[in-house]
């Protein structure tokens, strides 16, 4: 992942909503969520939502099918893992603690 790709998921990420939405979409796993579930389950308005489904979907961490009448969105695990990676290697040069917090091995 580039500096730029991670600063936009990042950007993403920032605002409650779509942090709420990325975990709604995780615990969905390969199935996904409807826009309109994923509304209701955030308390966002379907404007809203959709805005900040867009902003996740423009860095890459969710994708969208159109299902007849609804569009439904997936969690791209694949670059969620490269945002991980990225921290990890890339800012955090593989620091023994943080590279531990993130396996498990110090219960942080």
């Amino acid at each position: 992942m580039k500096e730029a790709e991670a600063l936009q998921a990042f950007s993403a990420l920032s605002g409650e909503t779509r942090l709420r939405m990325l975990r709604l979409l995780v615990v969905a796993g390969e199935g996904g969520m409807t826009a309109g579930d994923i509304s209701a389950q955030t308390d966002a308005a379907p404007s809203r939502a959709s805005f900040h489904l867009s902003a996740l979907a423009k860095a890459g961490l969710v994708s969208a099918t159109r299902e007849a009448k609804q569009i439904r969105y997936h969690v791209r695990f694949e670059t969620l893992g490269e945002l991980m990676g990225y921290i990890l290697t890339d800012c955090c040069q593989n620091h023994p603690t943080v590279r531990s917090c993130c396996l498990g091995d110090q219960g942080c």
